[in-house]
């Protein structure tokens, strides 16, 4: 049973600075598409960044929103997932959801096509 575990989020001021970690269990594949994405009260979940893990290899894409505050990169294991998140800002207080997708061979925005998804984590950014 393919098993999704986030941890790391939590409650800071604007401009500080968070790192979730995203763990993968029960996958034996060696290449598939993980992605962050979050979800704030009464909005739409949306894609945050995505990675795909494995050949071929694809640059790592990020919603505009999050363009030059935000990293994600795997772990040295391929079933560990990391979201570096700087400057934080209100507007990215939110659910975040770390998701695999080990269906397709490549990495798409819309979160009906992640197969996989953890419990959440909740970031929480104050003014």
């Amino acid at each position: 049973q393919v098993r999704l575990v986030e941890s790391g989020g939590g409650s800071v001021q604007a401009g500080g600075s968070l790192r979730l970690s995203c763990t993968v269990s029960g996958y034996t594949g060696s290449s598939f598409c993980m992605g962050w994405f979050r979800q704030a009260p009464g909005k739409e979940r949306e894609l945050v960044a995505y990675v795909y893990t494995g050949a071929p290899t694809y640059n790592p894409a990020y919603a505009d929103s999050v363009k030059g505050r935000f990293i994600i990169s795997r772990g040295d294991a391929a079933n560990t997932l990391y979201l570096q998140m700087d400057s934080l800002k209100p507007e990215d207080t939110a659910m975040y959801y770390c998701a695999a997708d080990t269906v397709r061979h490549a990495c798409y925005i819309s979160a009906s096509l992640y197969n996989y998804w953890g419990q959440g984590t909740q970031v929480t950014v104050s003014s």
